[in-house]
């Protein structure tokens, strides 16, 4: 494929997303590729400042997703990456309603913007290993070809569902764009900041009685580098995106030297809440399935297509610890509702064993 830039980089790309975390950082790294021309931020008009700095060199447009057609046609763009994605609810800006609107309209949005851009030729997309779902009838690795047993019960997942039909119904209509989809497993590192690491930076960790998932991490360094190389290589197709090897949760919170509360599965969305009332984020039915049933996907398409394998799971968790440790100090207060916590989940399971027919 000839693009815009040098070596069959593209000279034009759009990154969405770039209010966020993710969405900088990979519009920073872009900026700073010498074969790439030119790479426009785009982010919703009421997006914040806080990446300011980051993207010096990125030129940052606000604009809503409606207006997104006629802004690629204008710019001639060549290449798009959509990172424009709510992971989990937020009650203060809209809740599942905003997020929904984010992650499915806006995202139809963007695709049809996408399709009526006649230079396009590139079409990069965040998706999720969420996309399996999770179900007692689970295989006990996902590749690529797995399709999901259960509808997942989280709004994220669901979502993500939604965006990878669009996608193959945009590849259809649009087979002279190159498009790739990567699921990515949970982000984790030493600057990654998401729902999954401020639940193990939690002096307490609550678990579910009796359930020890395995569990798969990608450290955030990692995704930048696959999608970096998404938009500067061709890799046609949908990619699984994850650190190899597993740990288990109790694993995990042991090397994170916290302390485990385990609860019964119906009482965990208690302990979800005592961890917002501690300050440390929030916690919807997505990762609720995740610590149950844990998921586990196959990365072997990758390695063979990009040529690069992640560092694995325990590696992308070790350099969290090495970040986190020791940064958590558990008040008074704190530990009271934790021993709280542990209380109830022993009078359920008594009470579960008294109502047990004989």
């Amino acid at each position: 494929m000839t693009l815009g830039g040098t070596s069959g980089a593209p000279g034009v790309v759009v990154v969405t997303g770039v209010g966020r975390y993710l969405g900088a950082h990979v519009a920073a790294r872009l900026a700073a590729d010498p074969r790439i021309e030119r790479v426009i931020g785009v982010d919703a008009p009421d997006s914040g400042t806080e990446f300011t700095d980051l993207l010096d060199r990125v030129e940052r447009i606000r604009v809503d997703n409606g207006s997104l057609g006629d802004l690629l046609a204008d710019l001639d763009v060549d290449a798009v990456v959509h990172l424009a994605l709510v992971t989990s609810p937020d009650p203060q800006h809209g809740g599942r309603s905003a997020m929904k609107d984010q992650n499915v309209i806006g995202s139809m949005q963007m695709l049809a913007a996408c399709q009526r851009a006649p230079r396009l030729r590139k079409l990069v997309v965040r998706s999720s290993t969420a996309a399996y779902g999770v179900s007692f009838r689970d295989p006990a690795v996902f590749t690529e070809e797995t399709e999901p047993r259960e509808v997942p019960r989280g709004g994220f997942g669901r979502d993500i569902l939604d965006l990878e039909g669009y996608v193959r119904g945009f590849r259809r209509r649009r087979s002279d764009v190159t498009a790739t989809v990567l699921r990515f497993a949970p982000f984790i590192g030493s600057t990654a900041d998401t729902t999954l690491t401020r639940y193990f930076s939690q002096p307490f960790v609550p678990t579910v009685f009796g359930r020890d998932p395995r569990l798969q991490f990608l450290h955030f360094d990692d995704a930048l580098e696959v999608l970096h190389r998404s938009i500067v290589e061709d890799h046609p197709g949908t990619y699984n995106v994850a650190g190899p090897g597993v740990l288990s949760l109790s694993q995990a919170i042991r090397r994170a030297g916290r302390v485990a509360v385990p609860v019964l599965e119906p009482g965990l969305s208690g302990a979800a809440a005592l961890a917002r009332t501690m300050g440390f984020g929030r916690y919807g039915l997505d990762q609720v399935d995740l610590f149950v049933h844990g998921r586990v996907v196959d990365t072997s398409r990758l390695e063979q297509e990009y040529g690069f394998t992640p560092r694995s799971t325990a590696e992308a968790f070790e350099d969290f610890i090495r970040a986190h440790h020791g940064g958590v100090v558990v008040t008074r207060d704190q530990l009271a509702a934790a021993e709280r916590l542990v209380l109830d989940g022993i009078r359920q399971v008594r009470s579960a064993v008294r109502e047990r027919p004989s």
